[in-house]
């Protein structure tokens, strides 16, 4: 059992903001840092008060002990920690690696397609096949220019990158689909491609490279509680067979996903994540209402200046 994640505490180091609900976490976790693969994912509670929500490796360093989070803050617990987590604060826990780690066989030329928050976990992905000898063309899509990000960072591990806009106002106009598409005529000798993002990002690619028999891969990131298989939540069918995508997955052949049935089981807790983000906004605005009574009872009470 790793001690460390009983008895420790896990720093912030970095923090990044890509937007208004887009951010990034660096966090210690040298263990982990050391353990970890592409692909994999960790579980997270940010406190004690805190629900457990599992979150894509977008990056590790060994060397240096960290792990990367990108984030985006549309629940309860990652509004919070959009709110909370800072350099210098901690996690409460932070377990992984969870999951299996992405075959990064010997495939000479791979398509890494990211779609909007699934840009940051296909990066391992892109960074691996290019370090093992594989000619990578990335695939990187964004709604509009001001949410780009990693595009740097993506350049360094691909041989090729595209980078599409759903306004045109970078890169190809349209979605990550029209790059791939792109990437496929140019090249008929693709052996993988690899995408990461929203589910209908996922069926979408799935679907264009279906007609050409290309092996494509994607991370399903189904509800998901405990990550040991015992909750059931994570169920996800393949082809005619029941998987669970904490210790099955979340890496499963896109062109098997039953991805209408996947949708139905994100979209069963909307309710009850509406009514938990409206509890959120209510607590911060009573926390709001009370920091001001209290700075305005501590002005009154302030002896006036030359006093």
């Amino acid at each position: 059992m790793n001690t460390e994640t009983l008895t420790s505490r896990f720093p912030v180091v970095t923090r990044q903001d890509f937007s208004d609900v887009t951010f990034l976490l660096e966090i210690k976790h040298p263990m982990l840092a050391k353990a970890a693969k592409p692909g994999q994912f960790v579980i997270v509670m940010p406190d004690e008060h805190g629900e457990r929500i599992p979150l894509t490796l977008a990056d590790f360093d060994a060397k240096k002990g960290t792990i990367t989070l990108v984030i985006q803050a549309v629940g309860k617990t990652t509004r919070s920690m959009q709110r909370d987590c800072q350099v210098g604060s901690t996690l409460l826990s932070v377990v992984g690696p969870m999951g299996i780690p992405s075959h990064i066989g010997k495939a000479k030329k791979v398509v890494c397609v990211g779609g909007g928050l699934g840009v940051a976990p296909v990066f391992p992905q892109a960074r691996a096949h290019h370090d093992g000898g594989a000619y990578v063309i990335g695939v990187i899509g964004f709604r509009t220019k001001e949410l780009i990000f990693w595009q740097d960072k993506f350049a360094s591990a691909c041989d090729e990158l595209i980078v599409c806009t759903d306004d045109g106002s970078a890169g190809i106009h349209g979605r990550v689909t029209v790059g791939l598409e792109q990437a496929i005529a140019k090249h008929k000798d693709i052996d993988e491609v690899v995408a990461i993002g929203p589910p209908v990002m996922m069926k979408g690619c799935a679907e264009v490279t279906r007609p050409h028999g290309i092996h494509t891969v994607v991370s399903v990131n189904s509800v998901m509680v405990d990550g040991t298989g015992m909750c059931g939540g994570c169920r996800v069918k393949i082809g005619d067979q029941v998987r669970f995508a904490c210790v099955d997955g979340p890496d499963f052949d896109g062109h098997l996903v039953d991805f209408d049935d996947l949708n139905a089981r994100l979209t069963r807790f909307k309710p009850s994540e509406a009514e938990a983000n409206q509890r959120f906004e209510e607590s911060c605005r009573l926390q709001a209402a009370a920091a001001k009574v209290e700075a305005q009872a501590s002005n009154a009470t302030r002896p006036a200046a030359g006093k």
